[in-house]
């Protein structure tokens, strides 16, 4: 990673990314391994029910909290970097029918615009990688829970040093680059003060959303070819040698996916 790349260039760069209709297009309407599917299971390890006061950090547009709270019925609070998935969050609830229980407000993981102990539980799928300052995102996380609260994260890992196709923007921005080994996700969240109360192998719906992902790539390309799609300034080459790079080091066991459980002390 280009450590000349300021903090907030990093943020807009993956605000920016996951606004865009070329994401879209190869990640669907929900920007993780595993779907909805693995939403709901941390929403089951989370112990959500009806009046569950729920933030979900990096919310994108809205698709995990609106599942979330027409599967388990609570209220959930979306907080987004980018004011255009604040908005699209926004109608996505109210089509829904949920803009009585789902609501989103633009701001930063690093400064949670949220007085402390207001949720009973936090969410955050596919992003905490993705912070630049991980401490204080970890810190921010723990202060908005309230006692004997809990946070359920999910992330892509790594085993090992990745390859150099790795290293570059449009890796970490895509969840990959800045992948951390399991136990320094744990090291975060118990330095900030929460205890690990389990941690899940996901690796099969990382490596199935790669190998998903390589598939749309053709496809994209071949439409834009055709004069059929209009993708303006994606470097294709760049995004097949990273996708290329990340099935790679999925089969080889660098990378994988975790849902990680953890709680604020009651005392």
């Amino acid at each position: 990673m280009d450590l000349s790349v300021k903090n907030d260039e990093i943020k807009a760069c993956c605000a920016n990314l996951y606004e865009s209709s070329w994401a879209r297009s190869l990640l669907g309407d929900s920007f993780h391994p595993g779907g909805l599917a693995l939403t709901q299971r941390l929403g089951s390890l989370l112990d959500l029910k009806s009046g569950s006061r729920l933030l979900d950090v990096a919310a994108g547009k809205g698709s995990s909290a609106i599942t979330l709270a027409q599967y388990f019925g609570c209220q959930v609070l979306g907080v987004e970097y980018s004011l255009k998935n604040v908005e699209a969050a926004r109608f996505a609830a109210q089509a829904a029918g949920m803009a009585d229980r789902v609501s989103f407000k633009m701001g930063d993981a690093e400064s949670l615009p949220f007085e402390d102990g207001g949720f009973d539980a936090v969410i955050c799928e596919c992003s905490f990688c993705t912070f630049p300052d991980k401490e204080t995102a970890a810190s921010e996380i723990e202060r908005v829970l309230r006692p004997g609260g809990r946070l359920g994260l999910s992330d892509v890992t790594r085993s090992s040093s990745l390859p150099g196709e790795l290293n570059g923007l449009l890796a970490w921005i895509a969840c990959l680059g800045d992948a951390q080994p399991v136990e320094q996700y744990t090291d975060y969240l118990n330095k900030a003060g929460l205890v690990i109360e389990s941690v899940e192998n996901h690796d099969e719906a990382l490596n199935e959303m790669v190998q998903d992902i390589r598939t749309k790539l053709l496809g994209a390309e071949l439409l834009v070819k055709l004069k059929k799609l209009d993708l303006p300034n994606v470097d294709f080459e760049e995004v097949r040698q990273v996708a290329r790079a990340a099935s790679n080091a999925v089969g080889n066991g660098q990378l994988g996916y975790s849902l990680i459980l953890s709680q604020k002390p009651s005392g």
